[in-house]
């Protein structure tokens, strides 16, 4: 779980630090501002806006996903990354576990790039968590249809993410980013295919 510690603290590290910012605890009193600016992931630099350095465009597809937009909505996303790393790591080494989670990132912001129409940033780790239930659960396909066994709780785990994404997406107001949670889950899929496309025998 090494690795997944070293997510949680550099994700937890970020946040400390803008949090710091928000209570004018340094001089910049637009830090986060400041950071979104840069490492946020806007989709308008796909488009004609000019970036704020060389290849923010290109690297916005990574940062993004190492910020959360305050306290609650981090630990969220890293309760949910110990759960799922667990399960993850007793399947997978430390280096396709991080060749999985990067992926998922990456499919995040595609997605988002591709099928969203807001001009907002877009900020959290939630892509790579989807990239991550989505490798869980073409593994359990994989596993089951193999050994001839029921692929009902595959089905049924993806309409719980599906009905989940729905609930929240109104909750909130239409600002989950759904696409980016759409684009993680396909990555993770199909990166965990890739990375091993063996069925083993369910527990």
């Amino acid at each position: 779980m090494a690795v997944v510690v070293a997510l949680i603290v550099i994700c937890t590290g970020i946040e400390a630090v803008l949090i710091a910012g928000d209570l004018n605890l340094f001089p910049s009193f637009r830090l986060r501002q400041s950071v979104y600016e840069n490492l946020g992931f806007w989709p308008g630099l796909l488009e004609d806006w000019r970036p704020n350095y060389r290849f923010q465009p290109a690297l916005m597809f990574l940062t993004y996903g190492f910020l959360h937009s305050g306290i609650v909505h981090l630990a969220v996303n890293m309760i949910t990354l110990v759960s799922l790393g667990r399960a993850l790591l007793a399947r997978i080494s430390t280096w396709q576990f991080l060749i999985l989670y990067a992926a998922s990132i990456l499919g995040g912001a595609a997605g988002f790039a591709l099928l969203s129409d807001s001009y907002r940033p877009m900020v959290g780790a939630s892509g790579a968590l989807f990239g991550l239930a989505g490798a869980i659960l073409a593994w359990e396909y994989v596993d089951r249809f193999t050994f001839r066994e029921r692929l009902w709780p595959v089905l049924r785990a993806a309409l719980i993410l599906i009905v989940l994404n729905v609930v929240l997406y109104f909750a909130m107001d239409r600002l989950l980013a759904w696409e980016a949670h759409l684009g993680g889950f396909v990555a993770g899929w199909i990166t965990a295919l890739l990375i091993d496309p063996r069925g083993r025998p369910t527990a």
